[in-house]
């Protein structure tokens, strides 16, 4: 016999948008049914920031300890095991894995069902055994990796983002295909952790990314040996002695890659096939759930969040529209999900950040646009660290509001915290000359690009005037 529940909140979905709207809204005192038919957590938790950072982590070290002799520390070879690396990632997981779990969840008084969800008429879901005939739904369960039709892929052990870090032995050559984010940060730590690497895409490599920037990035792993290879296309794989074989056109030329394991990072795609939208009046397509400006989709009664409506996915951003379901569904609030500048980093090394409209994106709004920039070879720490490669660059109005912020460097997405709020509070450049940093950090280049807003009064005649009628006064 089902059970039939009539709670305030159904969500449907337990990553991070999903359990950021069941936190806040069974703190508030609402009623609220969380539905998962996999892990708690999701994608983040399980298979996407927390374990690809944490590799990240131990791939630095280990080419921390190769690059050792330019300070004048003699060490030897890093020598790598590949099972403590796994045990690593996986501890990451398990230590922040409290924080989404179903005691956690349970405890804050939300009903946690652990079934496949689907609805059967605007207004109700049924997830196993139980019907859910709540006052609003939230779809929040994510996206999947977009595995293309490639002939003869589907006979051989190929990887993505939700298997790859099962991996506890040595991989000898990484075959990459997807030269976005996850390829390039997953291709780039197994570099560090001594494999061979080889990176394909369809097309130029980070065409989203500001093209000075990328090409720091991308010279950063051509120089440390990745193999790279834009505008291609993959003809087939297929098993072979190494393990498996990729052939591929480029251009005129075909080509033959072996290696021992190939990775499937040719994007993601929105998790909704079994959810039955239709039967809930729910506007969407391969690309997502359509939504307006407070997500709601089609029908009134469900909001949609996070990599369930596509465009851009990040976990920050499912929080983001967390909490603007939060305010229109309990608050009856009109927030509106354009309103804050989304900020998106990619953990390479080094890292490139961005918020704000790039350069080529600014000039397409609008001709009278200024550019600051600022190199990291230019700054005292970067140079202590000899990690001088990238730099700064801040797009303004004339007025000096800031627009957009490009930052490529040591530490970058922690140097971008203080570009997004003076974009969200529609600050102007010159105001960050007056802020006191410390010395020597990083965070000095913000400064220093920010002074280069006033570099053209140097050269104003009036102003030598000013200066010397003062002089003349004492």
């Amino acid at each position: 016999m089902e059970e039939e529940l009539t709670p305030d909140l159904c969500v449907i979905g337990a990553g991070s948008g999903g359990l950021s709207v069941a936190a806040a809204a069974a703190q508030l005192g609402v009623s609220v049914v969380l539905v998962e038919k996999g892990l708690m957590g999701g994608d983040c938790l399980n298979y996407g920031c927390v374990p690809s950072k944490a590799l990240l982590a131990a791939a630095k070290r280990a080419d921390a300890v190769r690059t050792a002799s330019t300070f004048g520390i003699d060490v030897l070879e890093a020598q790598i095991d590949h099972r403590a690396v796994h045990d690593h990632v996986h501890r990451a997981i398990a230590n922040i894995a409290p924080n989404d779990s179903l005691e956690r969840f349970t405890g804050l008084g939300v009903r946690v069902i652990q079934a496949q969800a689907s609805f059967l008429d605007k207004e109700t879901l049924e997830a196993g055994s139980v019907l859910v005939r709540a006052r609003r739904f939230v779809i929040a369960t994510g996206g999947k990796p977009n595995v293309p039709a490639i002939p003869g892929l589907d006979e051989v052990p190929y990887l993505t983002n939700e298997t790859i870090f099962d991996l506890g032995e040595r991989v000898q050559h990484l075959i990459v295909l997807g030269g976005g984010p996850i390829g390039l940060e997953l291709g780039q730590a197994y570099n560090m952790l001594g494999a061979d690497v080889s990176i394909f895409d369809t097309g130029e490599f980070l065409t989203k990314e500001d093209p000075e920037a990328a090409r720091v990035v991308l010279k950063r792993l051509h120089d440390s040996g990745v193999a790279m290879y834009p505008n291609t296309r993959v003809e087939r794989v297929e098993p072979s002695v190494q393990g498996l074989a990729v052939h591929f056109s480029q251009g005129t030329d075909n080509v033959i890659v072996k290696g021992s394991h190939i990775l499937v990072a040719a994007g993601r795609r929105p998790n909704l096939k079994s959810l039955s939208l239709d039967r809930a009046g729910v506007t969407h397509s391969d690309r997502g759930i359509k939504v307006n400006e407070q997500l709601k989709t089609s029908n009134r009664k469900i909001y949609a969040v996070g990599d369930a409506i596509g465009g851009q996915q990040f976990t920050h951003l499912a929080n983001y529209h967390a909490s603007i379901v939060i305010k229109n569904a309990l608050f009856r609030l009109k927030p509106d999900v354009s309103a804050m500048p989304i900020p998106r980093v990619m953990y390479t090394d080094p890292e490139l950040a961005q918020v704000g409209l790039t350069e080529k994106e600014a000039r397409e709004k609008t001709r009278r646009i200024r550019i600051y920039r600022w190199p990291f070879a230019d700054n005292d720490r970067a140079q202590c660290e000899r990690r001088t490669e990238g730099f700064i660059k801040v797009i303004t109005k004339k007025d000096g509001t800031i627009l957009g912020v490009t930052l490529v460097g040591p530490e970058a997405g922690e140097l971008l915290q203080l570009w997004i709020v003076a974009i969200a509070k529609e600050m102007r450049i010159g105001d960050l000359t007056s802020l006191v940093l410390p010395y020597p950090t990083f965070s000095e280049i913000s400064k220093r690009v920010a002074f280069t807003y006033y570099r053209p009064l140097l050269t104003k005649r009036w102003l030598h005037w000013i200066i010397g009628l003062l002089r003349k006064l004492g």
